[in-house]
Formats: structure tokens, sequence, C-alpha cells
């Protein structure tokens, strides 16, 4: 593995998925470390560009959920340092994260995606969920793990959820809920993997039954007609693109009673813990762990940004 120089795990950050994030940055390290690959994990928290260059990695692998790592500004300061990087680029990584652009640039391209607004208070939020019809779902546009997010039922329910999701990064997003079955989808350099069905007894697929809960049900490959299967993979796939991502990622979407499938969101820097999508649909189709890490970590090929000189010493 000495071909990949030394690989910066980066792991933990400040966002609200700190704790996902050092489980997913520790998975990887483990398997980095256990193949004989010169790896080490930095945490921003203790100063990233001061890490960086005490280590002066080959690569990055960035394994830090929301915030600066998933949104964007850490890949773009990895491409002011001329450092390559796993997964998307920094405007792709910026457009997947915020949903209210990214669902913008879905209903552009006639990708289906649920109806949505921002709400600008409390009373424009029982407004547009009398529009939409409950039930709505009310969230941050810019978390993730479900993290801020409620099904709302009746207008009772908006104030509370509307403060819970104002607690969080960006704006507050009610969308119409989809009554359905919920299914993941990861791509992997340009590969679409067995799509993941969920079913959980919590009253959706959040944080809880994501990370904490020994009932959710994971199914896959999903069992989903040919049909369907075929439709999801392009959608997935027209979504990834429509953001710009590349290398990795994971779409989710849910599929109504009618077998209509409507993309919900894309993520970047998906989770790599023993609960997560991404390694349960590689193992199906026969990826380990170790090999889907391997994979990732060669994915960062990239070009770096051409940049002048005073660019180059000021980080």
């Amino acid at each position: 593995m000495s071909h990949f120089g030394k690989v910066a795990v980066l792991l933990g950050g400040d966002s609200s998925e700190r704790d996902i994030s050092l489980a997913s940055g520790g998975a990887i390290l483990a398997s980095l470390q256990a193949q004989g690959v010169d790896a080490v994990a930095i945490d921003p928290n203790d100063g990233l560009i001061e890490q960086l260059k005490q280590h002066r990695p080959d690569r990055v692998c960035i394994m830090l959920h929301g915030g600066a790592g998933e949104g964007g500004q850490v890949q773009a300061l990895l491409d002011l340092m001329g450092i390559p990087y796993t997964g998307s680029d920094f405007s792709s990584c910026a457009i997947a994260m915020d949903k209210v652009r990214s669902k913008l640039v879905f209903q552009s391209l006639g990708i289906a995606t649920p109806r949505f607004a921002v709400a600008q208070n409390k009373d424009h939020a029982v407004i547009l969920a009398k529009n939409f019809g409950f039930p709505v779902c009310i969230k941050p546009a810019a978390e993730g793990s479900s993290v801020g997010v409620s099904k709302v039922t009746c207008e009772q329910e908006i104030s509370n959820a509307y403060d819970l999701a104002e607690k969080h990064h960006g704006a507050v997003m009610v969308e119409r809920w989809i009554e359905g079955q919920d299914v993941f989808v990861t791509i992997l350099d340009g590969q679409v993997l067995p799509p993941v069905l969920v079913k959980t007894a919590q009253q959706f697929y959040d944080f809880k039954a994501k990370y904490k809960s020994s009932t959710t049900k994971y199914m896959c490959p999903a069992p989903l007609s040919e049909t369907v299967k075929a439709h999801i993979k392009q959608l997935c796939l027209d979504a990834f693109h429509a953001c710009g991502c590349q290398h990795w990622g994971r779409v989710d979407l849910v599929i109504d009673q009618d077998q209509n499938c409507w993309v919900l969101e894309v993520n970047t820097v998906p989770g790599m813990t023993n609960h997560s999508l991404v390694p349960m649909a590689a193992n199906a189709c026969g990826i380990s762990f170790d090999a889907l890490t391997h994979k990732i970590v060669s994915l960062t090929q990239r070009e770096p940004v051409a940049l002048p000189t005073c660019f180059k010493q000021a980080v």
C-alpha cells in the first residue's frame, strides 16, 4: 500500500454529527492501518491547517459528517493546499449539503423530489403545512443524520418542530411527507450498488433508528421489482450527477404506494460505522470493508487547483 503514501483521515470536527464521524473515521483508519497503509487521524478541532502541515499527507480521506467537512469548506481548503482528497469537490459538497439548493437543482432537471419551501417563521410554516397537507416534514436545510428533523401530523406540532429545526444550520424547510419505503442507494466509482431498504419501529428513520435502535431492519438487496430497481438506479445517478458529485456517495429516496420514487437528498460523506448503509451495500455485492476503504481512498487522483504562489504561501 506504499503507493498511497501517507493518508490523513479527517474525523470528528465540531458538527452535530461529531460522534458518528469519530466512529466512521475510526473504522476507516483501523481498516487502512490493517492493510499496511501509513494512515494517521486528524481532528480539525485540534487545528486542521497546523496538523496538515505537520503530517504532510499525500492524500486525505474525509470522514467529517455535516458542517465544514461535508459542506465544502474543508474540500476548498485542501484544494488550496494542493492535497488530493476523497469524495466530491467543494462546489458539489456545498450543493448537496444544502437541501434547498440541491432540491432546486433536482426540480430544474425534472428529478422527482417532494414539494418543499423555506419557512420564514412559525406562522409561515403553518401556512406551508396547510398548503402541502399533513403530514409534513420540518427540518434544517443543512444537517445530516436526521438531526433536527420532525414529522408533523397537525398544526399543534409545528411550533416545537420549528424550534428544533431552527437550532441547527441553515434555513428551516417544510417538505411534503411521502409515506412509503425508505431506500438508500450507494454510488461507488460510477457503479450503483444494491439498494438498501430500511424499516423502523420509530415514527421514521430518525437518528435513534439509525444509530441506537436494535430493532431497525435492513434489507439488502432491497426486495423491489426489477423495473423499480432499474428506475431508481437511473434516478440516483441523475441526482448524484446533478449535484456534480464524484467518486462515491449515497442517494436517499422514498418509494410511495404507487411505486413513484422521490429523491430526498444526496450524501457526499456517508457514514461508515457498523450501522451504516454503504458498507452494507458493498458487502451485498462481495466487497469487503477493507476493499471498500481501499477503493474510496484510491479515488483521490484529481488535479489540484492551480493557484498563484501567494495563495500557496498563505496556507
